[in-house]
């Protein structure tokens, strides 16, 4: 495959015709071989635009010549052998051609400009190259004091040529522009983002109104934690706006969770007097002697019983315990009276152990929901299942 300035031969080799021949620049395997004229092409177009850009550059009075000098001088070095496909003699050409006009204007910089000139107008250079660089700033306060001192400083700077001086300003003066542009953009967009901020926030704010009297305490809790990390995700609003919209919102949140304590206070006083009346029955079924009246102490134990379930909740971490003391002064009773019989049939134990699990199960079941604990309900609503089947299975074997 061939062009005007090149070739890749069958095997990949890149060649660049010159008038000296052709010349090996490279090797091409990364697609067919036009995409590789293509890419030798388009190094040579990048080149040819370094070239004009040092062109403009060097024709440009604001321009320092001795910068522009510099890069020709090492593009010139880069040229001769460079790997692309283009007349490389006529970028050489061009390239010796703004060096020579890079020499003119030295020397006629040096005999036109005075040594007092040249330095006020180099002072104004490096104030102008700082303002592009300021000019991408984003720290908009700094950068803007820092704008309104280098204009100070600029006037304090005599001497100068009028028109070079005349076309820094200018230089200046844009990229002052652009910083006051992107500043205004830059603020234009977050008043944007803060009025969405505060879009997103009153929405919250209306749900956690609306929540703010539910009962379901434990998944209302979840959700009202849902809804601070979903706050703290929607970013600030204006300063004032903030910190009234957050009011409102904590507001509706103190309001739940306040009920909350003060219904757990409540469950809490109410279940203390619970264990203490649970552990005067146990108390009271310790003293039955069911070897010395059998009847008596069942009779006196249903009536035990009876009471303990009109009672209610206790707390939680005391349930079991107190089951447990309840159903082994049961058992003692029941050992005895047995003990007393010459032949009775009788519940399997067995029976009677899984009737006591069902029965602390659903207790603990009521307890749960009754405290939004939802782990807890699906756990015991499970284990409630199996040891219903189990009871069901040792009845009918019974």
């Amino acid at each position: 495959m061939s062009s005007e300035w090149g070739r890749i031969d069958p095997d990949g080799t890149v060649y660049l015709r010159t008038a000296d021949g052709d010349r090996v620049i490279g090797s091409w395997h990364a697609g067919p071989p036009e995409e590789g004229i293509e890419f030798y092409v388009r190094r040579y177009a990048d080149l040819d635009a370094e070239v004009k850009l040092l062109e403009g550059r060097i024709k440009s009075d604001s321009s320092g010549p001795n910068a522009v000098g510099e890069a020709a001088r090492k593009l010139r070095e880069v040229v001769p052998s460079a790997a692309v496909m283009g007349d490389i003699a006529s970028l050489v050409t061009r390239l010796d051609a703004v060096l020579g006009q890079v020499d003119e204007r030295l020397a006629a910089k040096r005999a036109e400009k005075a040594a007092a000139a040249q330095a006020a107008a180099d002072q104004k250079r490096a104030l102008v190259a700082e303002a592009a660089k300021l000019a991408e700033s984003t720290s908009w306060k700094a950068t803007g004091e820092r704008f309104r001192a280098i204009v100070e400083e600029w006037k304090a700077i005599r001497g100068v040529d009028r028109k070079v001086d005349s076309e820094l300003w200018g230089e200046f003066a844009k990229a002052r522009r652009q910083f006051d542009a992107r500043r205004r953009t830059h603020f234009a967009e977050v008043e944007v983002q803060r009025s969405e901020a505060a879009e997103k926030k009153q929405k919250l704010i209306a749900e956690a109104e609306k929540l703010a009297a539910s009962t379901e305490w434990g998944p209302t809790a979840k959700r009202f934690r849902d809804l601070m990390a979903e706050w703290k995700a929607a970013g600030r609003a204006n300063r004032d706006a903030d910190n009234e919209l957050w009011q409102k919102f904590k507001a509706a949140q103190d309001k739940f969770f306040t009920a909350r304590s003060e219904q757990f206070a409540k469950r809490d006083s109410e279940h203390s007097a619970n264990l203490e009346a649970k552990q005067a029955l146990i108390a009271e079924a310790k003293t039955l002697d069911a070897a010395a009246d059998p009847d008596g102490a069942r009779k006196r134990l249903k009536s035990i019983h009876d009471r303990w379930e009109k009672i209610g909740h206790v707390p939680r971490d005391a349930k079991d315990r107190l089951d447990d003391q309840l159903a082994e002064v049961e058992r003692k009773i029941r050992d005895a009276s047995q003990a007393n019989r010459t032949y009775t049939v009788t519940e399997s134990p067995l029976v009677i152990r899984l009737r006591e699990s069902v029965g602390k199960l659903e207790a603990r079941l009521e307890r749960a929901r009754s405290a939004g604990d939802t782990k807890l309900v699906e756990e015991t609503e499970a284990s409630l299942v199996t040891q219903k089947e189990w009871l069901a299975q040792a009845e009918a074997s019974a």
